[in-house]
């Protein structure tokens, strides 16, 4: 498919208006793979037309329908699943499918073969799944054998790799014939993404209890119930982006709470120290600038990962020298997003300085151009994180603009909605 650069642009630093939100993608997919479990009883409300969620529905559902067939056609059972750049759905497929009985091949991009799953593979080899590697030991493609038998229930995992690998495993724990008792090896990561899985699950009848590292789900069933989507906190991190890039802003998200069980929600609390004010209301949320000196230094992003760019991003354009910790996942996403950020914003003057685990921003020869090319590297956060600039920098060409299908297809016409002006580039 071919790529389309698009050329944006903004008149004036003022922005106001009213963005509706797609789906959380993060919810949507938790969601997508319960109701699978359920057997019919879970339904998704607000389905996400983010790509990632769109591609997870549609391989669940080929899935489905493959054991609705009879014996006969029981043969043809579904035997390559390319997931293409969906690095939460590989994931989950990866606990779900061995459970399903039929003998699959998952794979997915170039890139998502160079993105490491030999640890969730690991844990599911010790539950009693029957896992190989096609080509390189610990990446995707992966075959996945038919003939689940559960081996034991207790198993351990890094808490400080990925927790889409433990939320993997806690999703498919109440299926499993013996339950699951999960340890969290060391530190863990992202924290909030785990508490999501659990409070899904506790909506759909799944109990479990967490004490120190372990936590324990029982054998049981799931309850009839519908899983209602709440639009996307990452998405809505873009919009308080463009809102600390502005003069002047006003902006109206509808549909988000304070009381969200995405961990990205905590972008009201970074934002509030770049003069973002949030007022929830009218069941939604509204955005507000004043101006206000910025006197935060250090940033851990630990718990919020997928926020790393935006707010980096906004610390460069505004010359604000901070410091984050908490980003060791972010050489392992769609691209090695520490690398990407450097690159890209080196063209605005900005280093990024990487000491252990410490990052380091050096605003001190920042300059804004009058234009400027960013790439995105096949990762729909470079594109959207660095949108924003436009309420800078004239004229700003941004590469493969389709990339943000991944998880806000919209993006691009929500700007336009609020006045910025998007041309593709011939």
């Amino acid at each position: 498919m071919a790529k389309h650069n698009i050329i944006l642009t903004k008149q004036g630093k003022t922005v106001n208006g009213t963005v509706q939100l797609t789906g959380s993608k993060s919810e949507c997919n938790r969601a997508l793979i319960i109701e699978a479990l359920s057997g019919g009883k879970v339904k998704v409300e607000n389905m996400s037309d983010a790509a990632d969620a769109v591609t997870l529905k549609e391989v669940l559902n080929q899935q489905f329908e493959v054991e609705s067939q009879d014996s006969e056609l029981k043969t043809q059972d579904l035997r390559l699943v390319n997931i293409g750049p969906a690095g939460t759905a590989m994931r989950f497929l990866t606990a779900y499918l061995p459970l399903q009985g039929n003998e699959v091949t998952l794979t997915g991009s170039e890139r998502m073969q160079q993105r490491p799953i030999g640890i969730l593979v690991d844990a599911m080899r010790k539950l009693g799944a029957e896992i190989s590697y096609v080509n390189n030991e610990g990446y995707p493609p992966i075959k996945i054998h038919s003939g689940f038998q559960q081996q034991t229930s207790r198993i351990g995992i890094k808490g400080d790799i990925s927790s889409q690998y433990i939320t993997a495993l806690l999703l498919i724990a109440s299926s499993l014939p013996q339950g699951l008792t999960l340890e969290i090896e060391g530190e863990l990561t992202s924290r909030p993404y785990v508490e999501m899985t659990l409070a899904m699950l506790r909506q759909a009848g799944i109990r479990h209890t967490w004490a120190d590292n372990v936590i324990t789900i029982e054998n049981q069933p799931f309850t009839e119930t519908a899983l209602l989507v709440e639009p996307d906190w990452s998405a809505a991190s873009y919009w308080y982006a463009i809102a600390a890039l502005s003069d002047e802003a006003e902006l109206f998200l509808p549909g988000l709470t304070s009381y969200s069980l995405q961990g990205d929600s905590v972008i009201t609390e970074l934002m509030a120290n770049f003069g973002i004010t949030s007022v929830f209301k009218d069941g939604g949320v509204y955005l507000t600038k004043e101006p206000k000196p910025i006197f935060r230094k250090i940033f851990d992003l630990k718990e919020c990962p997928d926020l790393a760019q935006t707010i980096v991003v906004v610390c460069a354009a505004l010359g604000h020298d901070a410091s984050f910790t908490g980003l060791e996942t972010l050489k392992i996403k769609e691209t090695d997003r520490i690398l990407a950020l450097q690159t890209e914003l080196a063209k605005i003057g900005v280093k990024l300085i990487e000491k252990g685990q410490v990052y380091k921003l050096d605003c001190s020869e920042k300059q804004i151009p009058q234009r400027m090319f960013v790439s995105t590297y096949d990762d729909h956060r470079m594109a959207m994180a660095f949108a924003p600039l436009a309420t800078l920098i004239p004229e700003l060409e941004i590469e493969d603009a389709d990339v943000v299908e991944k998880s806000y297809p919209a993006f691009w016409t929500d700007l336009e909605k609020v006045g910025f002006k998007v041309e593709v580039k011939a």
